[in-house]
This record gives structure tokens, C-alpha cells and sequence, in this order.
């Protein structure tokens, strides 16, 4: 009963942390961040309990190790952070995306009737739940319109950004490929091919570089895999289905390119222009990225061990950005509340034991999937093997360019697909597990952290639900007690507590300022604006 809780819980969390957004565009990036997470976040608790429930001995190998002491190591980061509500923020999607993990991997490996069942149930899920999500994209660039649409970088629709939607897409497609070529029935494989033409009209429309080099990279990777694992599935049907994927892709590919939307491109050539900026890093968007990276890691030099904290990159990146640096806003902030890129961010932020651990993972799971294919149970198996490979260099690359592992929408797809792929190889690893590569842990030991598990996520369910009240009772932001209100149920927002700050000041009213000047600058030092309040009211820094 558990173990379907488990899957129950993926599944429907998965599809959810797609579509939920909220409709207050006074909070443009909270308005789709602080649901998805809310979304995360108990589907990791409802997780961790199910495995609480369970009360089974802990079998650890080298790649939860290394996962856990990420976590951990993130954990130990934390405390040293100047914004712990940032830090809090960022720790949590850590601990819940990793639970997401460890809960799909259980999940997928339970049983031996109903392994295979539950991998391809979870799978089906990430899958749909890409497509879905992807339909919401083309929903907005063909014309559909919706208050939970925003403008700014369509057609985003439920991320609220073309290039998350690209990156959602990339992540989802070799497991889409995996359902179109395992399907059991000849209508079911056609349907997901279909869907194959969805993603890739997507894909095609966002302009997103770092997907579509993701996509090239993952092909470049998995051909030889893919001609080497013939000889398991070359009694099936997988090639004909393969080569109908490819050309519906195509085919979708090339009517997104010809047909009208609503997009407002400034350029008479968009696509053939991204595309001729893939690989272009010495002018443009990727010059500014260039620098970013190369001051963000004077950052982690001068915290090579701990970072700056988790989440806290926007708030020390000031301090190691020269003028005229394109990260920078005219507000004395950054623009984004992170770096383009996953791993630039972890390193600054969390050290580089974390960015070892967490490459650690990525690099154990890879080459877990191109080994022992003789112990896996059948063809399909070995093709899910491949489709996690190719989850995890899309992954990697996506990540390399943009903060995905960072969001919670990306993030719990990602995991979702690598825990249930993973699980495919639970012959092999109990072959393992008799050579000495597993460690059996004690029952207390797994109850302990579980336990931890579910206290760190009832936590960060407890602070996304106030973040939500807090957007809910500003609304529009048209009043003042509103905005008070709001401070009070989300004493961490810099934007809360700046906007009441220059309410009052504005009115004179400095008694009533101070406090929420003070918090505001406490979570952001390097804000002119609250350093502005600060001086008009007379506050001593």
C-alpha cells in the first residue's frame, strides 16, 4: 500500500509541478517559483513519510552517498549564508529534490512482480506530464490567452518562460522517445509519436540555445550506445518506431518554423539566428554569460570550501562585479536571482565538495546505464538504461547554461526520471550488493533519515504556504495593508518589505519605515533602494 502512495504521489506531483501558477503578476517570477515548490515539497513530505511507514533497512551505494553528502554539505553551506531565508529556500528544493529521487528509485526497484510496472508508470507520468506542459507553450504562441500567461518571455505558458519550457522539454524527450519505442499497443506508440511532434515544434519556437544544444548532445552521445544495444531489442519493433519519432519531430519542427503565431520576434529570421548564436560566447548575451561565470568563480575562490551560502549568489555577486557588469541591475542588484548556470551557482554558492558530490551523481548514474545490460530482465529495460543516459547528459547541459536544477519544476522531472530509470538496474545491484558495492544501513538508521526528511519538508511546505498567503493577501498590490499583511506572513521577501518601506517614507512616516527598511537591507546589503530609506529616515547602517 506504501509503495503505491509512492507512485500515486510522483505521479500526480509531477503533472501538478507543471501547471501550477498563480495570477498575482506583482510577483512575476513568485508567482510561478512559490507553487511549483509548494507542489515539491509535499509531494517529498508524502513521500517521506510513505517510507517512514515502511520501516525498512537503508541499502545505500555509491551514488546515494554521494547525493546525500550534496544535501549535507548544502546543509553545512546554509549556515554561513547572509540571507538565510534564501538559504532555507534553496536548502529545501536540495532535501525534496533528493527525496523525489531516492522515493522514485524505491518506488521503481519495489517488487519484483511489479518493478517493471511501477518504472514505466513513473516514466509515462514524466512524459505526459512534459507534453502537457509543452502544450501550454504552444497554447500561448498560437494565441490563447490567460491571466496565468505572462508576456515577458513567451510563449513560457505554466513556467512563465520560454526557455524553462525548453528546458522541461529536453529533459522529457529521451524518455518520451523510451515510451514511443516500448509501447505495447501500435496505437499507443503512434500517440506518443505525435507527442514527439509537440516537443519539438516547443523546442523550435522557444529560441532556447542550451535545448537545443542539449538535444544534439544527447543524439552525438547515445548513437553508438544505441547501434552497441541492438542486439537486445532487434526482434522488436523499436526501429520503426525510432525512425516514425524522428520524422514526426521533424515534421513538427518544420511547421512551427512555417506557420503564424503570435510571437512578436524583432528579428525577420528568429530561428536561423539563435541558431547561428549556439555556439557564440564572444559577443552578445553569451559574452555577458562569459563574465558572469568568470567573477562568479572569483566568488567561489574566496569561499572555496562552504560558498556563500545556498540561494545567496544574488546577494554577494555585487561585491565581485565590476561596473557596467551585465548581471547587474540599475537598482544595485543582480537582474536574476541566479547565474546562468546550475553549476556556477552551486560552486559559488555551496563550494566544491558539493559541485564534486553532485557530479559525483550525474557521472555514477551514467555510466550505471551503459554497464550490465546482460543482468537487466529484458529489451526494455536496456532502452530505459539508454533514456536515462540520455536524460542525463540533456540535463547536464541544460544545466550548464541556465538554473534548472535550481527551479522546482525542472528539478522534480529530472529526479523523478533518473530515481524510476535507475531502478531498472535492481538485478545488477543486487549482484552488487553480494560483492560489497551496496551498505546495508539499520532500520533506525533509515527511520532517523526519514525523519529528517519529513522535518525539512513539513518546514518548507510551512514556508511556501506563507509565501502563497503572503502574494494572496497583496493581490494587486493597490493597498498599503495589504502589502503590511503580506510583510507579516512573509517576513523573508526583500520585495515586501522594500515596497512597505518606500510606502511610508514616501508619506514621511519614518517611525513606521525603519523596521522594514532594516529587514529589507539586512536581506539584500548591496540595495540602493533600501540603503536610500535607510539614509531619508536617518537609520545608522
Amino acid at each position: 500500500m506504501a509503495e503505491r502512495l509512492e507512485r500515486l504521489v510522483l505521479q500526480a506531483g509531477v503533472m501538478a509541478v507543471m501547471l501550477a501558477v498563480l495570477s498575482f503578476k506583482v510577483f512575476e517570477l513568485d508567482r510561478y517559483f512559490v507553487p511549483k515548490e509548494l507542489v515539491l515539497h509535499a509531494a517529498a513530505f508524502l513521500v517521506a513519510a510513505s517510507l517512514v511507514i515502511r520501516r525498512r533497512a537503508l541499502t545505500v551505494d555509491i551514488t546515494d552517498a554521494l547525493l546525500a553528502l550534496f544535501v549535507i554539505w548544502t546543509a553545512a553551506s546554509a549556515l554561513f549564508a547572509t540571507n538565510h531565508w534564501l538559504a532555507q529556500r534553496a536548502l529545501a528544493l536540495s532535501v525534496s529534490s533528493a527525496v523525489i529521487f531516492w522515493g522514485a528509485r524505491r518506488a521503481g526497484a519495489a517488487g519484483a512482480a511489479g518493478a517493471a510496472g511501477s518504472q514505466r508508470a513513473l516514466l509515462v507520468a514524466a512524459s505526459l506530464a512534459t507534453v502537457v506542459v509543452a502544450i501550454t507553450s504552444l497554447a500561448q504562441a498560437y494565441g490563447f490567452e490567460t491571466e496565468y500567461f505572462t508576456l515577458a518571455r513567451a510563449p513560457g505558458g505554466t513556467l512563465g518562460n520560454r526557455n524553462f519550457i525548453a528546458h522541461i522539454v529536453a529533459i522529457g524527450l529521451p524518455v518520451t522517445v523510451w515510451c514511443a519505442v516500448t509501447a505495447k499497443r501500435a496505437l499507443e506508440a503512434l500517440v506518443w509519436s505525435l507527442a514527439g511532434a509537440v516537443l519539438s515544434a516547443t523546442l523550435v519556437l522557444s529560441r532556447s540555445r542550451a535545448a537545443w544544444l542539449a538535444v544534439a548532445a544527447c543524439i552525438a552521445v547515445l548513437v553508438i550506445p544505441l547501434v552497441v544495444s541492438r542486439k537486445y531489442w532487434e526482434k522488436q519493433r523499436v526501429g520503426g518506431r525510432l525512425a516514425r519519432f524522428l520524422l514526426t519531430a521533424v515534421i513538427g519542427g518544420a511547421l512551427a518554423v512555417v506557420l503564424p503565431n503570435d510571437l512578436n520576434w524583432t528579428s525577420d529570421s528568429p530561428y536561423l539566428d539563435s541558431a547561428r548564436k549556439v555556439v557564440d560566447y564572444g559577443s552578445g548575451s553569451g559574452r555577458g554569460r562569459v563574465a558572469q561565470y568568470r567573477n562568479s568563480l572569483r566568488m567561489a575562490a574566496d569561499n572555496p570550501v562552504f560558498g556563500v551560502g545556498p540561494g545567496n549568489w544574488p546577494v554577494r555577486y555585487v561585491r565581485f562585479a565590476p561596473g557596467g557588469d551585465r548581471s547587474l541591475a540599475d537598482n544595485g542588484m543582480t537582474a536574476n536571482p541566479w547565474p546562468s548556470s546550475d553549476w556556477v551557482a552551486f560552486i559559488s554558492e555551496r563550494g566544491i565538495v558539493a559541485v564534486l558530490a553532485l557530479g559525483g551523481v550525474f557521472a555514477t548514474l551514467f555510466v550505471g546505464a551503459l554497464r550490465r545490460w546482460r543482468d537487466l530482465p529484458d529489451a526494455n529495460a536496456v532502452l530505459m538504461k539508454l533514456a536515462l543516459a540520455g536524460t542525463i547528459v540533456t540535463t547536464v547541459v541544460v544545466s550548464a547554461f541556465d538554473a534548472v536544477l535550481l527551479l522546482a519544476a525542472p528539478a522534480f522531472l529530472a529526479w523523478l526520471i533518473l530515481g524510476a530509470a535507475a531502478a531498472a538496474g535492481a538485478r545488477a545491484r543486487a549482484g552488487a550488493r553480494a560483492r560489497g558495492r551496496t551498505l546495508e544501513a539499520s532500520r533506525s538508521v533509515w527511520l532517523l533519515v526519514a525523519a529528517g526528511a519529513i522535518l525539512v519538508t513539513v518546514g518548507s511546505v510551512a514556508r511556501s504556504t506563507t509565501q502563497a498567503i503572503a502574494m494572496s493577501t497583496v493581490g494587486t498590490g493597490g493597498r498599503t495593508a495589504r502589502w503590511v499583511a503580506g510583510a507579516m506572513w512573509d517576513p523573508g521577501s526583500y520585495r515586501i518589505n522594500q515596497r512597505v518601506a518606500d510606502i511610508y517614507a514616501n508619506r514621511g512616516q519614518c517611525g513606521r519605515a525603519r523596521p522594514f527598511a532594516r529587514r529589507a537591507a539586512a536581506l539584500f546589503p548591496s540595495s540602493s533602494a533600501a540603503r536610500r530609506v535607510m539614509r531619508r529616515c536617518g537609520i545608522k547602517s
